[in-house]
């Protein structure tokens, strides 16, 4: 009773700390937005969408809104550039988080992180091909996102044709197709035009949100959302996987059935965070271990706790990335530099750390 009290009480917390950081988020950067105006701002366009919205069925509703008190670049920068900006930062730590946090429990292994069964490394080859062709922002991210799921594709092919644990061969041909895809991103690297090209593709792999606007969100969201809400309603059933198959199986769960789902559900985060994001590495592996000193190692509070502070850690470094310096760092530098020094506490604290 009283850690599940204790476990509420740090969701609440999460929850009360990511929304002010969501807050504090409008008002950073070069342009200064007053918090008056910002909440004037967002209540003008929360009415004018709703009342467009319910504009066939409520006479008038299509001019529901606040009288313009504002510059129109300020509603720019806070609508269109710093709010699509802040969703994306927060859908994609969220991802992250989730998906280390699910594949530690599926795996068993607190090492385990979104990028072991290669979908990173699919996904910088797939946008470093797009990149060498050409493509658009929009084609460049819809390439990293199909060669991110083509790894894990190829990947659960060889496992298949392996013997021994299914577990262990995903993993390890997860590593050994990740690695093949790595060589074909540092191909891509070398015959790329070393004045364009491969710039845009080093500073890709580096991981930016530079460029979020709000068609990004909208292509991100949907993936993201499919396979966030199976993780959601299948968290209690992660518990039963940690026990091992056979617990699993005297339970009445198909641990075979609930681990494929909840890999696929994974990798279909994972890619859909990394194809809009660029390759940001530590924060599946550190914040999922964070949330078990806040919350336990239950997956019923683990799996929402991974999920608001991932979104929370993600959104506070990319306000740094943007505003530290005049140029703004790569968001995957600030993760290792944060997750790294992190993970170092944990693992040399006195007793288990996981």
């Amino acid at each position: 009773m009283e850690e599940n009290r204790r476990g509420r009480i740090a969701l609440l917390g999460l929850g009360a700390a990511l929304l002010v950081l969501v807050f504090v988020s409008f008002l950073l950067g070069r342009y200064p937005v007053p918090p008056g105006m910002l909440l004037r701002i967002l209540l003008h366009k929360l009415l004018a969408g709703l009342g467009s919205l319910l504009s066939p069925l409520v006479p008038g509703a299509a001019g529901w809104g606040l009288g313009q008190s504002w510059d129109g670049s300020m509603e720019a920068v806070a609508w269109n550039i710093r709010l699509p900006r802040i969703l994306l930062s927060c859908l994609v730590g969220c991802c992250l988080s989730v998906a280390g946090a699910s594949y530690q429990g599926v795996f068993q292994n607190p090492m385990a992180s979104p990028d072991i069964l290669g979908a990173t490394n699919g996904a910088a080859f797939g946008a470093s091909l797009a990149i060498l062709l050409g493509a658009a922002s929009q084609m460049i991210t819809l390439s990293a996102f199909c060669f991110s799921i083509l790894t894990v594709a190829a990947a659960f092919f060889v496992s298949r044709l392996a013997g021994g644990k299914r577990v262990l061969t995903l993993v390890l041909a997860g590593i050994m197709v990740g690695s093949l895809f790595s060589a074909g991103t540092s191909f891509v690297k070398l015959v790329a035009d070393p004045s364009n090209q491969l710039p845009e593709i080093t500073y890709w792999l580096m991981g930016s949100l530079s460029g979020a606007k709000w068609k990004q969100v909208g292509l991100a969201v949907i993936p993201m959302a499919a396979g966030l809400l199976p993780l959601l309603l299948l968290r209690w059933r992660v518990n039963v996987l940690t026990l091992g198959d056979d617990e699993a199986r005297t339970m009445g769960v198909n641990a075979g059935r609930i681990r494929l789902i909840v890999i696929l559900c994974a990798t279909l985060i994972t890619a859909a965070s990394v194809a809009v994001s660029g390759m940001i590495g530590w924060v599946g592996l550190v914040i999922p271990h964070l949330s078990r000193k806040l919350v336990g190692n239950d997956y019923r509070r683990l799996t929402p706790a991974s999920m608001l502070f991932g979104a929370a850690f993600m959104l506070a470094v990319d306000d740094v990335s943007r505003n530290l310096l005049t140029v703004e760092i790569p968001i995957g530098i600030l993760t290792a530099f944060v997750g790294a020094p992190f993970f170092i506490w944990l693992i040399t604290r006195k007793g288990d750390a996981f």
